[in-house]
């Protein structure tokens, strides 16, 4: 289990409170320079924090606090990671055997062992009969998994992944979730993954960490972070396209800029006439080409086709506010839509998710809801 909480101000803000148990993935997303790589940077102690706490699989790796300073900070060579860079970071005049040599070059396996130890590793890769390759040799994908070879080649007990993926193309990035699912499997130890794509979060993560300017805005699984977003700059980072704002009022939430006035559930947790933001997912909205008692009418402004995939977007009558809508092309053509035709959308209000309105700088953005 890896435990991290850091508390770190000016200059460079670093506020993560966190835990990975072993054989879960937790991914860490955020736009650039929000403090991913710093997170992993200061795991594996090639960065410390002010205050706070790293402790994995029971041992303190770090610890300081305001009263008594530095209490432990352990060397990175005493830290047991496997941490592979976005670059790789490969010894180019060394083989990719030799490569995966590295980390065992102080351990007290014999030489032979250390080779048959790479070696298997490389196996585990897929890549067994490229062990005599340069890396100039290799293709970025074949790296790549010389790279993850090595960081595992110690027997780590956390992986740290700073956008392993991001150099790739898709075939082999599709490869590489594949190998690193498998693995998951078999190492049963806390990985963490910094990548920008939250696509690729969203497939491989089991919780995902949002961080914006160094600190951590929510930890949640992917399906509660995609519908439930803690506050609009959640819900602005994890790129949730319908997202509006209103007042809501015991049970009823108006649309600013629009007549409609939804039925939402009131759990008690924002108070009376507060403004809010709202999101809807896609499975709480239903496109008809005729009207319905509880529909709004909106004109047909744009439709993308991808592949069997359309993205619609909706111009909601007497408003400024468009709606985006996800739908497979027969659905597209069985409703008979096309740019200019009218539609007519149906909310559903138990779906509707508020969050307060909260900016960057306000504390009360790290309380649970």
């Amino acid at each position: 289990m890896l435990k991290l909480k850091i508390n770190q101000t000016l200059p460079n803000p670093l506020q993560i409170n966190l835990e990975c148990a072993p054989g879960q993935l937790h991914a860490l997303v955020g736009p650039s320079g929000s403090g991913k790589t710093s997170t992993l940077r200061t795991i594996a102690g090639l960065s410390q924090a002010k205050f706070g706490k790293i402790e994995c699989d029971g041992e303190t790796w770090f610890e300081a606090s305001e009263l008594s300073g530095v209490i432990k900070n352990l060397a990175p060579a005493q830290r047991s990671c496997g941490f592979l860079f976005q670059q790789y970071a490969l010894f180019p005049h060394l083989s990719a055997v030799e490569n995966v040599i590295i980390p065992l070059q102080n351990s007290t396996y014999e030489v032979s062992e250390r080779k048959e130890i790479a070696q298997d590793w490389l196996n585990r890769m897929g890549i067994a009969e490229l062990a005599h390759r340069l890396p100039n040799q290799l293709s970025g994908g074949q790296q790549q998994r010389v790279a993850l070879a090595r960081a595992l080649a110690r027997q780590p007990k956390i992986l740290l992944l700073d956008e392993p993926f991001s150099a790739v193309d898709a075939p082999t990035r599709q490869s590489l979730y594949k190998t690193l699912a498998d693995l998951r499997k078999d190492l049963n130890i806390p990985i963490l993954l910094v990548t920008h794509d939250l696509r690729e979060a969203d497939l491989l993560a089991d919780r995902i960490t949002v961080i914006d300017n160094g600190i951590s805005l929510q930890t949640a699984p992917p399906q509660v972070l995609f519908q439930k977003p803690r506050n609009s700059r959640v819900a602005e980072l994890v790129g949730i396209s319908n997202m509006f704002h209103g007042i809501f009022n015991a049970g009823n939430l108006t649309w600013d800029g629009c007549e409609k006035t939804f039925t939402v559930a009131d759990k008690g947790k924002i108070p009376s006439n507060a403004q809010v933001a709202w999101v809807i997912p896609q499975d709480g909205l239903r496109i008809n080409n005729t009207p319905t008692s509880s529909s709004i009418p909106a004109t047909t402004a744009e439709i993308s086709s991808l592949g069997q995939i359309a993205v619609v977007q909706l111009q909601i009558q007497n408003s400024s506010h468009k709606i985006e809508w996800v739908a497979s092309a027969s659905e597209v053509k069985r409703l008979g839509m096309e740019v200019g035709s009218q539609m007519h959308i149906e909310f559903d209000g138990d779906q509707i998710h508020i969050m307060p309105l909260r900016p960057i700088n306000d504390p009360r953005r790290f309380v649970d809801h």
